[in-house]
């Protein structure tokens, strides 16, 4: 199961740093795709998903964890001590606790 949440953290990765690159084309987009751009404008200001930001955040330091190596309640503590410790917004660690509980041990 290790192997699947590495697996997983990678693609992630690999995602995030596809979709922040910057554009190259400095070719104006059709009509026709100016409204698929827009939705995808309005999805960047609902911001990344708690997988994204413990991937972003805890990548940085850490080798990944897999969230089943803590319980949900052994969860919040440790978030709570690297929140401080790595100036994440509340807003961020509420986001990626949700995550981490949700693949939580028992």
């Amino acid at each position: 199961m290790t192997i699947t949440h590495l697996f997983a953290v990678a693609t992630i990765g690999a995602a995030v740093a596809t979709i922040a690159l910057p554009a190259t084309a400095q070719i104006p987009a059709p009509a026709s795709e100016i409204k698929v751009e827009t939705a995808a404008v309005t999805q960047e200001k609902t911001g990344p998903s708690g997988a994204e930001l413990w991937t972003l955040n805890c990548n940085r330091c850490h080798m990944i964890r897999s969230p089943g190596e803590f319980t949900a309640a052994q969860w919040q503590p440790i978030l709570m001590h690297m929140r401080i410790r790595a100036n994440i917004p509340a807003a961020q660690a509420r986001e990626i606790l949700k995550f981490l509980q949700a693949g939580a041990g028992k």
